[in-house]
């Protein structure tokens, strides 16, 4: 069979089109595809699971029956309603804040020296990093002694001293420090070097043009670094804010119980929920549990975006 020129003509064309096609596909297309991975993976263990949460918390879930009868918002009012979950969001906010605060203004400090000229600084940044590197149950386990009320290391050292021993397990508030003081020796290092990353960027024309006109070393930290750190600050708030309000295994382990306390003086809401899950084996009330603290940990989210917003708006660039 012998082709006409004309159709030996539009084949290239043909081909020619074909391929231009492809070519505005891979434009399109491609870009999704580079990036579907991670949107797979986070679809299947990240959004799966809290919508499939969500709708056990509408049912009479048991760890044992499995799925019961639909029951509304029982759950949610069951949790509302029950003080152990109110004592619980009491200690989570108590320990959140025992800990991030003093754990920021330390991590800055200790960035700030990082930054200056000192002998082995390699070492000293690989130090400050050790803690983190280290298990929670090494250090959960070391400070449960060291802040033991009788035989603990600490009240040792009040009584050597004339002073009253501590019940750091038996009283909320010191029970709190103690915990805090587990994530501040853990989590301090950590957030030192993204301060520190963050201040090597800073430029030092600032600096120096600081130094001519007479600034002290303290001047410059504060009307220098700190606004310039504005970034990570918010960066680091937000990060310890959802880490914080999620604490589960400096509390879990600070006891040989597990349980938050005999009366409950340090049970946050990841042991709560623990409780209801696999030791009540109530899922229902377990996942409700969960999405409260999800709910909670969007609002001060959504606190943290509109601040970052009003920080950005008054930051350098927009002072008049």
């Amino acid at each position: 069979m012998t082709t006409t020129p004309s159709e030996t003509d539009e084949r290239p064309v043909r081909l020619i089109a074909f391929r231009k096609t492809l070519t505005r596909w891979d434009v399109k297309v491609a870009p999704y595809l580079y990036i579907s991975p991670f949107f797979i993976v986070f679809a299947i263990t990240g959004l799966f699971p809290v919508v499939y949460t969500a709708f056990v918390s509408f049912h009479d879930w048991s760890l044992i029956g499995g799925q019961g009868d639909n029951v509304g918002f029982e759950n949610f009012r069951f949790i509302l309603s029950d003080p152990k979950f109110l004592g619980a969001l009491r200690n989570t906010f108590s320990i959140f804040i025992l800990s991030s605060a003093p754990q920021i203004v330390l991590a800055i400090s200790i960035a700030a020296v990082l930054d200056t000229n000192i002998r082995a600084k390699t070492f000293w940044r690989m130090g400050v990093l050790l803690p983190y590197v280290i298990t929670p149950v090494a250090i959960s386990l070391i400070f449960s002694r060291m802040f033991a009320d009788e035989t603990g290391v600490i009240n040792s050292l009040f009584e050597n001293a004339g002073l009253n021993p501590i019940g750091w397990h038996s009283e909320v508030l010191p029970s709190h420090l103690a915990i805090a003081a587990m994530i501040n020796l853990r989590w301090t290092g950590y957030n030192a070097l993204i301060f520190l990353a963050a201040m090597q960027v800073i430029p030092r024309d600032y600096y120096e043009a600081a130094m001519i006109d007479g600034a002290g070393k303290l001047r410059r930290f504060f009307s220098i670094t700190i606004p310039q750190l504005r970034p990570t600050i918010i960066f680091v708030v937000v990060t310890s804010t959802i880490g914080g309000l999620q604490v589960f295994d400096e509390p879990r382990l600070y006891d040989q119980y597990g349980t938050g306390g005999s009366d409950g003086q340090w049970r946050t809401l990841t042991i709560y929920i623990y409780k209801l899950g696999w030791v009540d084996t109530d899922l229902g009330r377990a996942a409700a549990a969960a999405w409260l603290l999800f709910l909670i940990i969007i609002f001060f989210g959504v606190v943290n975006l509109l601040l970052t917003r009003l920080i950005g708006r008054s930051g350098p660039k927009g002072e008049q």
